[in-house]
């Protein structure tokens, strides 16, 4: 997929993020003399070398080892320096990263981008993107090879890297390379994830404050433990306990149940959940108290309808995973309108993540339990305690790879500014996660909208793609923020045709700084973000409550 210089996009486990906010100076201090890039081989850095260094003057990058979604080489691009390092803060720890330094027309920022899943693939193509804006662009692979959850069995530092710390130590050996390549330190350092890489932006704000002047944090999987927990649930109560797991709802199911939701819902559209009564998505799914039971078939199940082990499979999906002691709430269930919402290929909706898409009879994530949690590769998840065990997990990994930590005082004192968004058709992580959050930040710390500030966007699913209007550019409107102070009081959003950015826009539409809607005013083209307003006179409605014990 290419990118553009308007496009925020990740695609499912692996994040893609533009950064075209910046323009391209080229300063008297570039043209002065420089180490070349293979000086940097040289360069001596704190817990960390450098491996490698390659001029890339031809204009074309070759990926070695492409994602699924991923081109096998990236063209039109500047001439930059590569440099491969790996840092090693503590034993047992081996972090590798990547920095590019153009060669020339550095625009003096730092651009870090964040991972996807638990995969180590460096996010080339925002890299490529940024590069060709003028940034010095940044990537980790977290500190281990591979995108199975496994490969922290026997190397718990491992889980630490992946949590919080490589980022982190990327961040400070990039800035070391960034100085000695241009005799300066960058004039300001940014970092944007998606999905994992939103868990790693909050990470970043919470535990390193001093990091990154601004941080764009999308469709955050930050309450992570309760999240697999999540995938769990839906899993168990989805499917037959038999050899082959058989779905209880079948992924050919979900398009019905996405339908029956958009009749019932979409009367609020324009009325209670902003928008306009045409949009083919929900503007709020969280006003939306969808029955089920309407699905029931009269007879038997047939296409067209549930039977009564479906009906019931699918309230517990919209309800989310509970104390199986208590019945209090663990994490949130399914947000209504986002079962059938777009992944790739064959891999729609909340089909993506209620089984493993690669072994479909058990359940996403389960090397998670088996290697992280358990620490037994026999591990069976049909005898999963969601008391008992799930406090073992808590107790085990939350302090470590959970960014809930309310506090962002430090982050606000140093100056850093934080936007957050979720797409409201998320199949994978629930929209009311990032709610949840942005209220407990409200409660915890003054003058919130100073300087974080959410936005959830109509109609995007997990990060990218979707029915609404899901081509934006959050990194221009951060630096404005950082750089100008100019507050993000709206975002304006492009409908493209197909969602194809490359296609010509459908209509434009402002994404709105929460608790406010976008309210069409009730004059002039419907087709164009300026005439409609950010509204607060919609109350949004209350979130499901999750326990005290399961936001750590």
């Amino acid at each position: 997929m290419r990118m553009t210089c308007v496009k925020v996009v990740a695609i499912m486990l692996v994040l893609s993020a533009s950064a075209c906010g910046g323009s391209v100076v080229e300063r008297a201090a570039d043209k002065e003399a420089r180490p070349n890039c293979a000086d940097m081989q040289e360069v001596q850095l704190e817990n960390a070398h450098v491996d490698s260094t390659e001029l890339v003057s031809d204009g074309s990058f070759r990926i070695e080892h492409p994602a699924f979604y991923e081109p096998s080489s990236i063209d039109d691009l500047p001439a930059f320096c590569r440099v491969l390092g790996t840092a090693a803060p503590v034993d047992g720890s081996e972090i590798g990263f990547e920095v590019w330094l153009p060669v020339s027309g550095w625009n003096g920022k730092l651009e870090m981008y964040g991972n996807g899943g638990y995969g180590s693939s460096i996010a080339y193509m925002p890299m490529a993107e940024g590069l060709r804006h003028g940034y010095a662009t940044v990537g980790t692979d977290t500190g281990h090879k591979g995108d199975d959850p496994a490969f922290a069995r026997g190397r718990p530092e491992s889980i630490v890297d992946w949590g919080h710390r490589a980022v982190h130590t990327t961040s400070l050996q990039s800035k070391a390379i960034v100085k000695k390549f241009y005799s300066r330190q960058p004039e300001h350092a940014y970092f944007a994830g998606c999905s994992t890489g939103g868990h790693q932006a909050l990470m970043e704000a919470q535990r390193y404050p001093d990091d990154f002047d601004g941080i764009i944090a999308g469709d955050p999987g930050n309450n992570r433990t309760h999240l697999n927990a999540g995938f769990l649930w839906q899993f168990l109560r989805n499917h037959e306990q038999t050899p082959d797991a058989t779905a209880i709802i079948a992924a050919d199911k979900l398009a019905l149940i996405n339908k029956a939701v958009l009749d019932a819902c979409r009367t609020m559209n324009g009325n209670r959940s902003g928008g306009l009564p045409s949009d083919p998505f929900l503007d709020d799914p969280l006003t939306c108290q969808f029955n089920p039971g309407t699905l029931l078939c009269r007879d038997h199940d047939e296409m067209d309808c549930l039977d009564t082990r479906q009906v019931e499979a699918l309230r517990s999906l919209y309800d989310g995973p509970r104390n199986s002691r208590t019945g209090e709430r663990i994490y949130f269930g399914q947000t209504p309108g986002s079962e059938a919402a777009g992944g790739p290929p064959g891999l729609p909706g909340w089909s993506l993540y209620w089984a493993d898409p690669r072994n479909p009879r058990q359940p996403a994530r389960a090397s998670f339990w088996q290697s992280w949690v358990f620490d037994d590769p026999d591990w069976d998840w049909w005898d999963f305690d969601f008391d008992a065990d799930m406090s073992v997990t808590d107790d085990r990994l939350a302090d470590t790879i959970n960014a809930m930590d309310p506090d962002l005082s430090r982050f606000r004192a140093a100056g850093g500014k934080l936007i957050q968004y979720h797409g409201l058709s998320d199949p994978v992580v629930p929209v009311a996660d990032s709610i949840s959050y942005y209220q407990r930040v409200v409660a915890d710390v003054d003058r919130v909208n100073d300087f974080y500030r959410l936005f959830l966007v109509p109609g995007l699913n997990h990060c990218w793609g979707g029915p609404g209007p899901t081509i934006f550019n959050m990194q221009a409107v951060l630096e404005a923020w950082v750089e100008r102070g100019k507050i993000p009081d709206r975002i304006v959003a492009e409908r493209h045709t197909n969602g194809d950015p490359a296609a010509p826009i459908e209509y434009t539409r402002p994404l709105c700084p929460y608790p406010a809607y976008a309210v069409y005013r009730g004059a002039g083209d419907k087709s164009s973000a300026d005439n409609f307003e950010c509204s607060t006179e919609l109350p949004r409605p209350a979130i499901p409550v999750i326990g005290p014990d399961y936001l750590h």
